[in-house]
């Protein structure tokens, strides 16, 4: 989790100008991938399980640990570093990131940070998600020392990070929820919010293999989808989750009628 004492308590957006470069000649080259929590998100995971082509399951079990936040109970995924000196991040060479083109949303981030509100204009208006940028700034980084101005959105495409905001949308939205007063994940919802967030490949298997489709109603061409698109499979687990931690009706359960042959 990213210690707050480094963040430049400065609200930036996507036109914010500032002065940073990273590249393999500077002298703290790897520095920000020793000693450091990253949490990882649901479509990092689909990105890395993939390029060590792994299964989710075998994934989060050789190469994550998991925090339970104390007031919500919501499962966080975070990367296990190596247990040596410097605790380095396991994909970190002296040559530089190995799964560079997988990296998570936060390494693509960095030195930049990302936050997001939820907002209501009046009572009588929809709810919306704000986001804004913050700049970290760590001792070890001299990225900033660097003459080459960029803007925020700039260097957000460079480091392709739209796609996986794209993809992680749906579940910053249910984050939303740990803010209501007294809400917390009983057992059985904590399971399921992991399942349908972190670990596809099992959740995929629920759906085809349980009794998921004799208790709720999808439609064919959702379900081709589900078998071979993994993106589909991550928003559906969105839903999912929506449905189970009582945001929304997301899933339409069969009838007594509906369900027989």
């Amino acid at each position: 989790m990213q210690n707050m004492k480094h963040v430049e308590p400065v609200r930036l957006t996507a036109n914010s100008r500032f002065r940073f470069r990273c590249y393999k000649g500077i002298s703290c080259f790897t520095k920000c991938c020793n000693n450091i929590d990253i949490m990882l998100t649901p479509y990092d995971i689909i990105r890395l399980k993939n390029r060590l082509g792994i299964s989710s399951g075998e994934f989060l079990n050789d190469y994550t640990y998991i925090e339970l936040e104390e007031k919500s109970n919501y499962p966080f995924v975070y990367l296990r570093m190596k247990e040596e000196s410097g605790r380095p991040c396991p994909f970190v060479s002296p040559e530089g990131c190995v799964i560079y083109d997988d990296r998570p949303a936060n390494c693509r981030y960095y030195a930049v940070g990302q936050a997001s509100l939820r907002k209501q204009d009046d009572k009588d208006s929809l709810p919306y998600t704000e986001e804004f940028y913050f700049l970290i700034k760590e001792p070890h980084c001299l990225g900033f020392q660097e003459d080459r101005p960029v803007t925020i959105a700039q260097w957000r495409e460079e480091q392709g990070v739209d796609i996986y905001d794209d993809m992680n949308r749906g579940w910053k939205d249910l984050l939303f929820l740990r803010k209501t007063p007294g809400f917390q994940l009983d057992e059985k919802k904590q399971k399921a919010f992991y399942l349908a967030c972190y670990d596809p490949d099992r959740f995929r298997r629920f759906i085809f293999e349980s009794q998921f489709l004799n208790l709720f109603e999808v439609d064919a061409e959702r379900l081709d989808r589900l078998r071979s698109d993994e993106t589909a499979l991550l928003q559906f687990g969105f839903d999912y989750a929506r449905f189970i931690l009582g945001i929304e009706e997301t899933l339409k359960a069969k009838t007594a009628s509906s369900g027989q042959k």
